[in-house]
């Protein structure tokens, strides 16, 4: 079996290619922006038509969320219009494809955890622009998988761990929000998962089940407590100081609530999810910080 994966820069996509190295069960091919421009159909048409695949995963994503604002045309470009495109031609080729999407679907209203099928409402450009990239590839392919994640974060790129382990160094106290409530997702976690799906597919292509589903890790923090806790396992004094969204202007607006009920991947792929917390002692033991 063959599996491409594109959007090889980002945090999901860098796993996915470290993870996959040790993958028997398919050979995969990870692309980047200089290799694959989804600025437009003809260039992914191209290009995918140029290379052999039995499943595309998708983890491409313009994910500067306050930029979209402004910068709506680029965003959906590639959060929506790109997906459909490559789901597309991978339907062309008999390839399913794995999306990846967001919580910023949601419009953060709900207080029980958010199943797949509950409605969506978003109140950025960022989640708008992701799902109508949702709705476009599960029109574009039948055998789609879309999933939705949330608070990613990885050793690789910009993420919310390494921007509080950097201000810690700089910084004694720390103000974050904690009225929006969550659950981080570890980008090994995820990748396993997706990794987990393949190699079931690569063994029955009846059992690569289409739909949406929901993946982040076990249990529920708010950014205050997630910084608190990359502090603590991570043996650090900075201080945080809780504060209110509202004290902490952006220009989207953020789900005050987005805890993503993950039973369904779990159910259906028999997936073990790690709890959060044990997850990010995880992911500091492979930074090498002190503490862990």
């Amino acid at each position: 079996m063959k599996v491409l994966v594109v959007g090889g820069e980002g945090q999901l996509g860098s796993t996915i290619s470290e993870l996959s190295a040790s993958c028997g069960f398919a050979e995969f091919r990870v692309t980047r922006m200089e290799e694959l421009d989804l600025s437009s159909e003809k260039n992914v048409k191209n290009f995918m038509s140029s290379v052999d695949f039995d499943y595309v995963v998708n983890c491409a994503a313009y994910t500067a969320v306050d930029k979209a604002e402004t910068e709506r045309e680029t965003a959906r470009t590639i959060n929506a219009l790109a997906p459909g495109w490559i789901a597309r031609y991978a339907k062309e080729k008999g390839a399913g494809i794995i999306h990846i999407s967001t919580d910023y679907v949601f419009g953060g209203n709900a207080n029980t955890p958010l199943a797949p099928d509950m409605p969506t409402a978003p109140s950025s450009v960022y989640g708008a622009t992701k799902l109508e990239g949702e709705k476009l590839v599960a029109e574009a392919n039948p055998r789609h998988l879309i999933i939705r994640t949330s608070w990613l974060y990885s050793r690789y790129g910009n993420n919310f761990v390494k921007t509080m382990l950097r201000l810690a160094g700089e910084r004694e106290e720390l103000s974050v929000v904690y009225d929006q409530v969550g659950a981080p997702t570890y980008a090994d976690d995820l990748a396993g998962a997706i990794l987990k799906i393949l190699e079931v597919g690569s063994h029955n292509d009846k059992a690569f089940i289409p739909g949406i589903y929901h993946y982040s890790n076990l249990g529920v923090c708010s950014w205050y407590d997630f910084a608190r806790a990359i502090f603590t396992f991570a043996g650090r004094n900075t201080r945080v100081k809780p504060i209110l969204s509202a004290e902490y202007k952006t220009a989207a607006t953020r789900p005050s609530f987005s805890v993503l009920d993950s039973s369904s991947i779990r159910k259906t792929y028999n997936i073990e999810i790690p709890y959060w917390t044990d997850s990010l002692k995880k992911c500091l033991e492979a930074f090498g910080e002190i503490g862990c």
